[in-house]
């Protein structure tokens, strides 16, 4: 077609994964090694069979990807961490080259992939922008005349003659941002990085995103977890799935209902660390899981009747009394819909500073809330510094499936407009007879 700007055929991107051991190794590492080694010996004093481990292994992120992009089209690229997103953008991005097949692009690519692409932490943000609109292929006068309002959407004038190495994250995002989304490219290509601005720039950032795709018919590739901001701003989502396509469907709301079915299927209601994943001193989580009254996972569809009880698990090595750890509840409308810290005390209960291996346990309210899919997200951070878990971006994630009827009566079957459905009592007073009821 002629209006395509992009074509993707059969696309993959493989990565040789090492199986080698560290060249150095700690004293405490190399006891513990050799006292496991001691008691397998006890345990199989003749030996056993052990299947060799390969010393490299490849690992395709991408496989066999193949789909056609029109112009103004609005993309939303969604899966689970690892199905191949940040790939795709990096080789559309021309960062890494693909192992097979072939990407053809017509006209100008602007990426914004992490915090800072393409600036130099040296140059202050003045340099930076006229620096990224070169590498875009801009000339000065091009750059001149978006210069301001780039300077303007990003709000980082009172530092625009600072070194970008010297402005926090979220300046650097939006000043990145601004530069990408005002100069003059044919396709631009957003990471999840947006989700380490405000709330009010994130907002001001769709509403570009989407001006920018109507009024200019450039094209956008989206990536996030976000469901409603992929709702918001896309006519039309990709989801990856062990780098490859499991749907592709202009179908935004059908697309996502099929990932998130897919997720639950595969993920289900429980997620324990699998390795060495966020470790730091103040929190490293190990286990975080949807049960039942009996300390059971939560397996298929909950029912509006039962007990869902939510638990964390996880070692802190070092106090900090700014230590919050919690959830956020997701859903297919609303990216976050509630939020809960073990440092908010206002229920009456005070847990105290936290220390040593914990396992927090709240009971999930779903009396309150609507049948439907719903996204519990670790949340841990330290309040007002750093989070532990990026939220939208790294945290992990379980699922769950509410059911249940919510009237008695056989014609009412679906569930009911909103996210929340308390079920509240009635009661009946004495009609109202001309003069008001005391």
């Amino acid at each position: 077609m002629s209006d395509t700007v992009v074509k993707i055929e059969n696309l993959g991107k493989k990565y040789i994964l090492a199986h080698k051991r560290p060249h150095y190794m700690m004293l405490r590492d190399s006891m513990t090694a050799r006292a496991w080694q001691l008691y397998d010996k006890l345990l199989h004093p003749f030996g056993k069979k052990e299947t060799p481990i390969p010393a490299k292994e490849d690992f395709w992120a991408l496989k066999d990807v193949s789909f056609d992009v029109r112009q103004g089209e609005r993309i939303g690229l969604i899966g689970r961490n690892g199905a191949g997103k940040s790939t795709l953008l990096k080789i559309l991005s021309r960062i890494t080259e693909p192992t097979a097949g072939r990407v053809a692009m017509k006209g100008r690519v602007a990426s914004l992939l992490e915090a800072g692409t393409g600036f130099h932490g040296e140059l202050t943000g003045r340099e930076n922008v006229f620096l990224s609109g070169a590498i875009l292929g801009m000339n000065k006068a091009e750059i001149k005349k978006n210069f301001d309002a780039i300077v303007d959407f990003a709000g980082v004038e009172q530092f625009l003659d600072t070194p970008v190495k010297r402005y926090s994250s979220g300046m650097t995002v939006r000043l990145a941002f601004a530069v990408s989304a005002h100069l003059d490219t044919e396709i631009l290509l957003v990471d999840e990085v947006l989700a380490v601005g405000d709330i009010e720039f994130q907002k001001k950032c769709m509403g570009k995103m989407d001006e920018v795709s109507h009024k200019e018919g450039r094209t956008i590739f989206f990536v996030s977890h976000n469901m409603g901001a992929i709702r918001q701003l896309c006519g039309r989502v990709v989801c990856l799935n062990k780098g490859m396509i499991l749907t592709d469907s202009e179908d935004v709301s059908g697309g996502i209902k099929n990932y998130l079915n897919e997720t639950i299927e595969n993920q289900g209601a429980e997620w324990t660390n699998p390795g060495n994943f966020f470790q730091n001193p103040w929190f490293q989580p190990l286990r975080f899981g949807l049960y039942n009254k009996h300390g059971g996972v939560i397996s298929g569809p909950a029912d509006r009747r039962d007990e869902v009880w939510l638990e964390i698990e996880g070692v802190i090595e070092k106090t900090n009394p700014s230590l919050g750890v919690g959830y956020l509840l997701l859903t297919e409308e609303t990216p976050v819909c509630s939020s809960y810290h073990s440092d908010l005390t206002n229920t009456g209960t005070d847990l105290g500073i936290l220390e040593g291996r914990v396992c927090l346990r709240t009971k999930i309210p779903i009396d309150l809330l609507n049948n439907g899919m719903y996204s519990f997200e670790l949340a841990g951070r330290l309040h007002n510094q750093e989070w532990i878990t990026q939220p939208l971006v790294d945290a992990p994630q379980i699922h769950m499936n509410l059911e249940g009827a919510f009237s008695p009566s056989p014609f009412w079957l679906e569930k009911r407009a909103g996210v929340l459905a308390p079920l509240l009592p009635w009661e009946l007073k004495p009609a109202y007879n001309g003069t008001h009821i005391k």
